[in-house]
């Protein structure tokens, strides 16, 4: 990844539909020189252009980042979690807890039912502490690229 690169990413970061035409003299190319560098991006799977939601605001969903502890690998733990729909991202971490899983489902009852039907029972699994969401206060994918 070069300057340029890192250039395109900034500006994908701050308008993620931005047109050809205005991200190639942004970045000191052509149009077509600018789409032939994000899709070389894209295929080297260094960068994904999504549409990033508010699950909270989509009305009726229930979020929850789930501290997990685990007897053994967490990485295993994390593999069946990561098979489900319901899991939004999970992250390996030290101190209180092994794993961290941020998980939307579409309503209270059906996130207390995840956790006692599909987290708990995972092998491994020793306890699972759920911290449900009231709101998202931040939400940024504002990475520095250098």
């Amino acid at each position: 990844m070069d300057d340029i690169d890192r250039a395109i990413l900034r500006e994908l970061q701050t308008d993620g539909r931005i047109a050809y035409a205005d991200l190639g003299p942004k970045v000191g190319l052509s149009a077509s020189a600018a789409r032939q560098r994000l899709q070389r991006l894209l295929d080297s799977k260094a960068v994904q252009v999504v549409g990033v939601t508010d699950p909270m605001a989509m009305g009726g969903q229930a979020m929850a980042m789930l501290g997990i502890e685990v007897d053994g690998d967490p990485r295993a733990v994390a593999d069946q979690l990561a098979l489900r729909d319901e899991v939004v991202y999970s992250v390996l971490t030290s101190g209180g807890f092994d794993l961290f899983a941020e998980v939307v489902t579409p309503g209270p009852r059906d996130l207390l039912d995840f956790v006692n039907d599909v987290v708990r029972p995972i092998e491994g699994v020793r306890s699972v502490r759920s911290f449900s969401y009231f709101g998202i206060h931040t939400h940024r994918f504002l990475w520095d690229v250098g």
